[in-house]
């Protein structure tokens, strides 16, 4: 037995553990939910999520118009002695002509929308489900601390989604313990593509506490010990504090990265997050501040991190710099006619040198239109000056849930 198996085979022992326990625990219950029962009470949801995205970039004739939808069915089962499964499956599909660059259709006269067709097992796990505790087995979502390094990039419409254990831990109002052991990240590419999954062994470490009424701090421990994209192995280390002062929210955080296993690389960086907000009459002003560092040409690099979220919407920083970056923002969001408004501006600059690499603007409107129906319009510009091409982009989305 090589100790790369390890963790696989003690996933399967957790499991086991838990469903004994469940068992003998259940033995003495004659009122306990039968197999079938569970399989019975089981519940099938289903969504639609059509999406137009417009791409126009300075370096490319063709403007990209992908017209997209996003067809998901899953299963629920219901509960047998803490037990319970859940299946999900995803179908995406152009709507009339791709003029866009998927990926992997070929068409790289346009601008990139990472939306590739195709249909896939998108989540498949078993659960079982103690007192305080959740162990997880097979193919599932895992979303930590707002997704900034570790989430499933559900704007996409392939969704982000992780092979292998999960166990959880805890209660809302103490200590929360979460551990996951991946070997495989079925990302956003789709199956037909060479950069569809990051195999390896990838073992996730978060704990939360309570330190104070309003008060949380986090810390983490991310290792990621790639096979088939050695030099982008690495381990992060760091905290995070989120904590309201009356009106004011306050969010800081901070992380070391240095390379592991088989990486060539040398490096070690730094992140920083500092970001306040509060109401100002209708509107929740938010400004933050956050750099992702740079050594040896390296930048801080969050490869399984839901980046649409983060550093603008027109996606100019997916990955690093070698001189890294530092992103200045303000924004703020408000109601407006049902819905919700939100205006973000950003200003982007080198960490590690005197680059100015350019600034973006974010707009983004939500409505709830109908019960089960949902519309969404965003528009974002960037206006390069030392990194990338200016870049506009617009979605219109409506999503319709049954």
């Amino acid at each position: 037995m090589t100790t790369q198996n390890l963790p696989k085979i003690l996933g399967a022992l957790l499991l086991g553990a838990c469903s004994t326990t469940a068992l003998q625990a259940a033995a003495a219950d004659t009122d306990q939910a039968t197999f079938a029962d569970a399989l019975k009470s089981g519940k099938v949801a289903v969504s639609l999520r059509y999406r137009l995205e417009s791409v126009d970039q300075d370096n490319l004739d063709d403007t990209a118009l992908a017209s997209t939808l996003k067809s998901r069915i899953n299963w629920t089962s219901g509960t047998y002695r803490g037990f319970g499964a859940f299946i999900e499956m995803d179908d995406v599909t152009a709507v009339g002509d791709d003029d866009y660059n998927s990926t992997v259709n070929g068409n790289v006269e346009y601008p990139v929308v990472a939306d590739p067709e195709g249909t896939e097992v998108n989540q498949a796990y078993i659960q079982y489900r103690g007192d305080n505790s959740v162990v997880t087995a097979g193919r599932q979502r895992i979303n930590l601390d707002g997704q900034r390094f570790v989430g499933g990039v559900g704007w996409r419409q392939n969704e982000q989604t992780y092979d292998g254990y999960r166990y959880q831990y805890g209660a809302a109002k103490g200590l929360q313990l979460d551990y996951s052991y991946v070997y495989n990240v079925n990302r956003i590419f789709g199956e037909d593509s060479g950069k569809s999954d990051l195999e390896g062994d990838i073992q996730l470490f978060h704990a939360t506490y309570p330190v104070a009424e309003g008060h949380k701090v986090s810390g983490f421990l991310y290792e990621l010990d790639l096979d088939n994209a050695v030099n982008a192995s690495s381990r992060t280390i760091g905290v995070d504090y989120k904590g309201a002062f009356g009106p004011v929210k306050a969010h800081l955080s901070y992380a070391n990265q240095t390379e592991t296993g088989d990486s060539a690389l040398d490096y070690s960086v730094p992140y920083y997050l500092a970001e306040v907000g509060s109401a100002i009459g209708p509107v929740n002003a938010k400004l933050g501040y956050e750099v992702l560092g740079a050594d040896n040409g390296t930048g801080f690099a969050t490869p399984l991190a839901t980046l649409h979220k983060y550093q603008g919407f027109t996606d100019k920083f997916l990955a690093t710099p070698g001189d890294g970056v530092e992103d200045l923002y303000v924004g703020g969001s408000m109601k407006v006619g049902g819905g919700k408004l939100g205006v973000t501006y950003h200003t982007f600059t080198a960490s590690e040198s005197s680059a100015d690499y350019g600034s973006e603007i974010d707009i983004s409107y939500g409505r709830k239109l109908t019960d089960g129906l949902t519309g969404v319009i965003k528009y974002a510009s960037y206006s390069a000056d030392d990194y990338s091409v200016d870049t506009d982009k617009v979605w219109l989305m409506l999503t319709a849930s049954f």
